[in-house]
């Protein structure tokens, strides 16, 4: 019996009730599709952009490859950081593709290298240089935020569209009882006799 009340009392905006106006319906519908949205929509968009984003880094994974490649000038000593960082520094290598072609370009290596040194350079399926793609559970993790982010997106402009939406509803409200007020607070003068 008590569980029958409080859902009762939940949903007192559709219940019948000759004090319900007409906008406290519209409010009820509103903040019920804005959950539903946040729900239904949260939960599709952030599978959506998780699984995109999870196949953009598979395609990076299969696409790109280390090469072997060799330092074309030196680079300058290491200096002491923190947390035991590397540091990098951008400089000029050479490499060969897969069809035996020599390429040269820059890219970051690691500092305190003399030039001949072989380092190791990532590349695309043309042979270009690039960056190395995220291994598999940095693109789990990577998918995951983006995921949440487009799920926190889309509840942040539900929430949004629905309090700019109930805050018209209230105005409109406020105006409606001051209209009627102007017609009935002068009827309650107080007389005298």
């Amino acid at each position: 019996m008590g569980r029958n009340r409080r859902l009762k009392k939940r949903l007192w905006r559709l219940r019948s009730n000759p004090l319900r106006r007409h906008d406290d319906i519209v409010e009820a519908w509103i903040v019920l599709v804005m959950w539903a949205v946040v729900l239904v929509g949260g939960a599709l968009s952030g599978l959506v952009t998780f699984h995109a984003a999870d196949e953009v880094f598979s395609a990076q994974r299969t696409e790109r490859h280390s090469v072997q490649a060799v330092l074309l000038t030196d680079t300058p000593s290491p200096t002491s950081t923190v947390g035991g960082a590397r540091d990098l520094i951008k400089a000029k290598v050479r490499w060969t593709t897969a069809d035996g072609t020599r390429r040269t370009g820059s890219t970051l290596v690691e500092t305190g290298k003399k030039a001949g040194s072989k380092v190791v350079v990532w590349v695309d399926s043309a042979g270009a240089l690039t960056i190395e793609p995220p291994s598999r559970t940095e693109a789990t993790l990577e998918s995951a935020v983006l995921g949440l982010t487009a799920a926190l997106a889309l509840a942040g402009l539900a929430f949004g569209t629905g309090a700019v939406v109930r805050y018209r509803l209230n105005q409109r409200r406020i105006d409606s009882w001051d209209t009627e007020w102007k017609l009935v607070g002068p009827t309650w003068g107080r007389k005298t006799g």
